[in-house]
C-alpha cells in the first residue's frame, strides 16, 4: 500500500491551466474523493498521478518514489473508468485474468485469484460470461474484479457509477466502500456527484477552474464550507445563500431578516441549508413556488424578493401555490460569506 503526495503540481495547455499549483497528501489506505463540476481539473489530476499525463510543473510521490519519470505500467496503479473498458471478445473470468497475464503472474496462482475477486464483487457465478450478456451493474463490477484481482498499491477511479441508473448506483457505492475497507487500499475517486463523495470518501478534495477549493471529512465541509462556491455544491438542495447587509447583529435582504455576529457588517451573504429551517416563522417571508412531496418529506421552494429559496418541510406539509408563507431559520447553523466569497469565521 502507499500514500501519495503531489507537490505543487500544474498542468497546462497552452494558455489554458487545468491544475493551478496543487499540492496534497494522501494518507496509506485513505479513501479520497476529488469533487468538483466538469472542468474543475479532477480528472486531470488523476491523469497525472496515474502517469497518463505529465504535469507541466511540480513531482508526485507514490509511497517514497518520486515517479515524475516513471511509466504508467510501472507505477502499480489500477484504474476504474466510466466506461467499464472490458474486453467484449473475453469472458469476464478472462478479462479479471489479463492484467496477471500482463504481469507476469504464474499460470498456477491465477485461478485463485481470480476467483477470489469475482468473489468480492458477487460476480463467481457469471465468470463465463462475456460482457455483453451483462448488465450495466454487473460490468462495473467485472471492471472492478479486474481492477483489485492483482492488489495494486493505487486504485484510480474515474466517473465509475455515471453510467448506471440511480438504485444501482447506491448498490454499487456501497460494495466498493465494502471492497476498499476489505482490501485497504489508497483510493483516489473523481466524481461531479456530491452524493457519492459524501457517501464514499474518507475526505474529500472540492476543485473550481483547476484550484482547490476545500480539503476536509464530509462532516466538516457540509458543516462549514469555506466558501460560497462550496456552499453552494454541496448539499441537495444546496445551501440558500441570500445577498443582504449586515449592521447591528441583524442581517437584512427583501423577505430576510436574520440575526447575526456583531462583527459582522457591510454587504454580505447570509446562507442556511433547508433541513435548517421551519415552517411556521418570521426570519423568511415569500410565497410558494412550489411543493414537491417525496415520502419522507416535502421539498417547498418559495419566491422570496425574486429568488428561490429551498426549505425541507414536514411530509405531511401541503399549500397551494401563491399562498403567503413564513419561515425560522436555525440561528446556530447560520453562515455568513464577506465580498470575496470566503466564510467569516465566528469571533472567538
Amino acid at each position: 500500500m502507499a500514500s501519495i503526495r503531489l507537490n505543487n503540481i500544474v498542468k497546462r495547455y497552452g494558455v489554458f491551466t487545468g491544475v493551478e499549483k496543487m499540492s496534497l497528501d494522501i494518507e496509506d489506505e485513505e479513501f479520497l474523493v476529488l469533487l468538483g463540476p466538469s472542468g474543475c481539473g479532477k480528472t486531470t489530476t488523476m491523469r497525472m498521478i496515474a502517469g497518463l499525463d505529465t504535469p507541466t510543473e511540480g513531482s508526485i510521490v507514490i509511497g517514497d518514489e518520486i515517479v515524475d519519470d516513471v511509466d504508467a505500467r510501472d507505477r502499480d496503479v489500477a484504474m476504474v473508468f466510466q466506461s467499464y473498458a472490458l474486453y467484449p471478445n473475453m469472458s469476464v473470468y478472462e478479462n479479471i485474468r489479463f492484467p496477471l497475464r500482463m504481469r507476469g503472474v504464474p499460470a498456477k496462482d491465477q485461478d485463485g485469484l481470480i476467483r477470489r475477486a469475482a468473489s468480492m464483487v458477487e460476480l463467481e457465478h457469471l465468470l463465463e460470461r462475456k460482457p455483453g450478456a451483462l448488465s450495466g451493474g454487473q460490468r462495473q463490477r467485472a471492471a472492478l474484479a479486474r481492477a483489485v484481482v492483482r492488489k495494486p498499491q493505487v486504485f484510480l477511479m474515474d466517473e465509475p457509477l455515471s453510467n448506471l441508473d440511480a438504485k444501482l448506483r447506491a448498490s454499487m457505492r456501497v460494495q466498493i466502500k465494502h471492497l476498499q475497507r476489505q482490501l485497504k487500499i489508497t483510493t483516489i475517486y473523481v466524481t461531479h456527484d456530491q452524493i457519492e463523495a459524501m457517501t464514499l470518501a474518507d475526505r474529500i478534495v472540492i476543485m473550481d477552474k483547476g484550484i482547490i477549493q476545500q480539503i476536509g471529512t464530509p462532516d466538516q465541509i457540509y458543516s462549514n464550507p469555506a466558501n460560497v462556491f462550496v456552499a453552494g455544491f454541496i448539499g441537495g438542495p444546496p445551501m440558500n445563500l441570500v445577498e443582504g447587509q449586515a449592521e447591528g447583529g441583524v442581517f437584512t435582504a427583501p423577505g430576510v431578516t436574520v440575526p447575526c455576529p456583531p462583527h459582522v457588517r457591510g454587504k454580505v451573504t447570509a446562507g442556511f441549508r433547508p433541513e435548517d429551517c421551519q415552517i411556521p416563522g418570521t426570519d423568511v417571508v415569500g410565497t410558494v413556488f412550489g411543493v414537491e412531496p417525496t415520502g419522507d418529506m416535502t421539498y417547498l421552494t418559495l419566491d422570496v424578493g425574486g429568488r428561490h429559496i429551498e426549505i425541507k418541510a414536514p411530509r405531511t406539509f401541503r399549500s397551494p401555490i401563491d399562498a403567503a408563507v413564513g419561515v425560522a431559520v436555525d440561528p446556530g447553523h447560520l453562515h455568513f460569506f464577506g465580498l470575496d466569497g470566503r466564510r467569516i469565521e465566528r469571533a472567538e
